[in-house]
């Protein structure tokens, strides 16, 4: 019984990169979720559940913005030390030099551009703004 779960999950995992690899977003998390529920320790699942994480949320606007805490898995009233903890070990899961998988370097670009505004106070405090001043303005 394990084994077939076991080659089930392998088989939706390659379907997931597949529509990763062809940016349907959206049907590579549920072959990956699948995956996930078939064989939750397979190798290399975490990393793809990471990178599908980061492509769906950037394609997500709120108010018309990137949601950059989202890519951390985060809201906006996060302290910083829990952004650079998530931020690292984000990184060095999708770093383009350990991480070979389709869509992986892109991933690792949205999450830089998303540490780059949420790592800075003057740009974070900016993008903070615009996201109150969109929420106002739409009640």
């Amino acid at each position: 019984m394990e084994y077939s779960c076991i080659n089930q999950a392998i088989v939706a995992k390659r379907i997931a990169e597949k529509k990763l690899s062809e940016m349907n977003i959206t049907e590579a998390k549920n072959y990956a979720f699948l995956a996930r529920e078939l064989f939750p320790n397979l190798d290399g699942l975490s990393q793809l559940l990471m990178t599908i994480h980061i492509h769906l949320t950037y394609e997500t606007k709120i108010n018309g913005q990137i949601d950059y805490y989202g890519i951390f898995g985060a809201g906006p009233f996060v302290d910083e030390q829990f952004l650079k903890s998530r931020y690292k070990k984000m990184a060095l899961s999708l770093h383009p030099d350990k991480n070979k998988l389709v869509g992986a370097e892109g991933a690792f670009k949205i999450l830089q551009e998303a540490w780059e505004v949420v790592s800075d106070k003057c740009k974070r405090a900016a993008y903070d703004a615009k996201l109150m001043n969109r929420r106002e303005s739409s009640l």
